[in-house]
């Protein structure tokens, strides 16, 4: 059984950016074990736990890939845990 990982990420909150986003890691072969959410304003911070189909799936190349995305960026998870306290 694979380990799951959290991912913290900066979405603008432009149409159709979370269903991206949520397409881009089911392609690379992850499943979303969880996801919560904040609005601030015109983006949303998301933290989102998931976990490989397999040993071969690699969370360093998933986080490549979403900081390709248009609109996001992956952020500390220091910076997002506070500011949910």
């Amino acid at each position: 059984m694979s380990m799951s990982d959290t991912i913290h990420i900066q979405i603008d909150r432009a149409d159709g950016s979370l269903q991206r986003l949520i397409g881009l890691v089911e392609r690379r072969g992850f499943h979303i074990d969880g996801m919560s959410m904040a609005d601030e304003g015109p983006s949303r911070r998301i933290a989102l736990t998931v976990r490989g189909r397999d040993a071969a799936r690699s969370i360093d190349n998933l986080g490549c890939q979403i900081d390709r995305l248009f609109g996001v960026s992956r952020i500390a998870a220091p910076a997002y845990q506070s500011e949910a306290a």
